[in-house]
């Protein structure tokens, strides 16, 4: 992932100026802010929000899509989105951090299943033709796209709260600390949270075990 390249060229017109093109204390600013400039055509404050989360996003974009290409490629995707929708962006709904990574789930959700569609479509079409389909270990993958359709259901079926809570620390990969400064609330709050959540996860992935079953 390369900053200067993302940020300057977000726009797709002229890369960031060699002074900033803007206020020099725009990096201190907080992340409202920044995204508030953002969606004002800030590219130093875009910069500045791309530094801060690039990481994070890239992290949980890997855990799903298990590609550090595809990772790269949907983590540049996020970002590119976020500069074009800033706008609509919601302080009542949750943090930019949550926002981002929001849409970094549904894009690498969305990642997954184009990938599993495409090798469905290559075994579909090598059957008709009565080849033989060479196995690539990066097929084992669509084995867990059930999986990943039980979790996405499941996730479905928690609170806002706690799938806020749940995404921060599982897909994200926060601690308990980290989760409670993202979503702005004591440490034993994000825990309480994380634990329900992953307690109606479970029972809620075990029904569907059964169901299948």
């Amino acid at each position: 992932m390369k900053q200067s390249t993302t940020a300057g060229r977000i726009d797709g017109t002229s890369p960031v100026r060699a002074d900033g093109g803007g206020d020099r204390n725009v990096v201190g600013g907080s992340d409202v802010e920044l995204l508030g400039r953002v969606a004002r055509g800030d590219q130093q404050a875009f910069a500045a929000l791309y530094d801060r989360h690039c990481r994070s996003v890239y992290g949980l974009v890997l855990r799903l899509v298990r590609d550090p290409a595809h990772a790269d490629e949907v983590t540049q995707e996020v970002f590119v989105q976020a500069w074009r929708i800033a706008a609509r962006y919601d302080p009542a709904r949750g943090t930019p951090g949550t926002w981002l990574r929001t849409l970094a789930h549904r894009r690498a959700v969305d990642r997954v299943r184009s990938e599993q569609a495409a090798r469905d479509r290559d075994r579909r079409a090598s059957a008709v033709n009565g080849t033989v389909v060479v196995v690539d270990p990066v097929a084992d993958d669509v084995e867990l796209a059930a999986e990943y359709a039980a979790v996405r259901s499941a996730l479905a079926a928690l609170t806002d709260l706690q799938r806020e809570a749940v995404t921060l620390a599982y897909f994200g990969g926060h601690t308990y600390r980290r989760v409670a400064e993202l979503l702005g609330v004591p440490t034993p709050t994000a825990k309480s949270r994380i634990r329900d959540g992953l307690v109606r996860l479970r029972d809620t992935l075990e029904r569907s075990s059964r169901t299948l079953a």
